[in-house]
């Protein structure tokens, strides 16, 4: 849909279930249990199996606006980053904070395990109802402050289940300062 390149890395955006992309690692819109749930986080346990679950049991829960990496067994991903997505209440409580926490997080975890590659869902845009547009701008924004902590990464990809948010992010994208690719 997209395609745009930020210093060292391209970034696109795309419409595509994010359990099916070859990428170094996907990231998992979870709840704080990381045991599994609805949407984004129903759908990449139930691709990576019952193995994923077992690992996600050891690491003992997930605060909103952090992240923790596990491997992601039968996914083409190596790597699944799991992140909480903060609830929208408003915008009162610091949700705009905590939702860049998860792409800041996600991205300082890329750098630390040296992953080249990352997809990222629209993080907290469905049953935790952020406004879509606000998400899209933190998305980008945030993602492209961290490339800094993740030199390795050089292809992020925002991957959107559908068509509307895919068009909030491929504006936002465009939007961002920098050199069009």
């Amino acid at each position: 849909m997209l395609t745009r390149r930020i210093g060292g890395a391209e970034l696109e955006v795309i419409v595509a279930d994010i359990t099916t992309l070859s990428v170094d690692a996907i990231v998992n819109a979870a709840n704080t249990s990381l045991l599994g749930g609805g949407g984004v986080d129903g759908a990449i346990h139930r691709a990576a199996g019952p193995d994923l679950v077992a690992e996600c049991r050891m690491l003992h829960g997930c605060k909103t606006g952090h992240a923790k990496i596990t491997k992601g067994y039968r996914l083409r991903a190596a790597h699944v980053i799991h992140t909480v997505g903060p609830v929208w209440n408003g915008g009162t409580l610091g949700e705009d904070d905590l939702l860049a926490s998860c792409y800041r997080r996600s991205m300082g975890l890329c750098g630390k395990h040296r992953l080249t590659s990352v997809a990222f869902p629209a993080i907290s845009t469905g049953i935790f109802r952020f406004p879509a547009d606000r998400a899209a701008d933190i998305a980008v924004r945030t993602t492209v402050e961290g490339l800094s902590a993740a030199p390795s990464v050089t292809r992020v990809v925002f991957c959107c289940f559908a068509e509307p948010n895919a068009k909030l992010h491929a504006e936002a994208l465009a939007r961002h300062p920098g050199p069009c690719a």
